[in-house]
């Protein structure tokens, strides 16, 4: 929500940040002219609000999506430097690294990351794979089966029985 000043009203340029930020949220996950359309709302919305984290972390989404991973990376360590309990950037700078193949990196951030939301099946599956990646499977184990417990029905879960035997 905006910010209220001293008459309780909403601050006028948080109000149209908001409004830029919910045109991108709407646009984002469409066609890439869509896609165009949201990183130009949310530069837009970031334009007047520099510290609107949800609009920060979309911005990366979408860089991330077009394998952008150094601007994705940059708004993640954004988003985390602004609200260290951001949930999202956190796991999405464990997937940058992963991808790097900066595994103690991406190993530090899922953990983060399942530090914030312990229920997220996604975060133990890729925390599983990176621990495998450096050897530890032993502590992939419990991971492994944890992705499992969440996500009874989840994409991965043949792969996850397989290394949680």
């Amino acid at each position: 929500t905006a910010p209220v000043d001293a008459t309780g009203k909403r601050d006028a340029q948080s109000v149209l940040a908001a409004r830029f930020f919910v045109e991108g949220a709407d646009l984002d996950e469409g066609s890439e002219v869509d896609r165009g359309r949201a990183r130009i709302a949310y530069r837009k919305s970031l334009l007047l609000d520099p510290n609107l984290v949800p609009a920060i972390v979309n911005l990366g989404n979408l860089h991330y999506g077009s394998d952008d991973l150094v601007e994705a990376q940059a708004l993640y360590l954004r988003a985390v430097m602004l609200e260290a309990d951001c949930f999202e950037a956190h796991f999405n700078l464990g997937n940058i690294y992963h991808d790097l193949s900066r595994f103690p990196e991406a190993i530090a951030y899922y953990s983060d990351a399942l530090r914030l939301n312990p229920q997220y099946a996604d975060a133990h599956f890729y925390l599983a794979v990176t621990l495998e990646k450096i050897g530890s499977s032993d502590d992939a184990k419990t991971h492994w089966r944890r992705y499992q417990e969440l996500a009874p029905d989840g994409k991965w879960v043949d792969l996850a029985r397989e290394f949680s035997d």
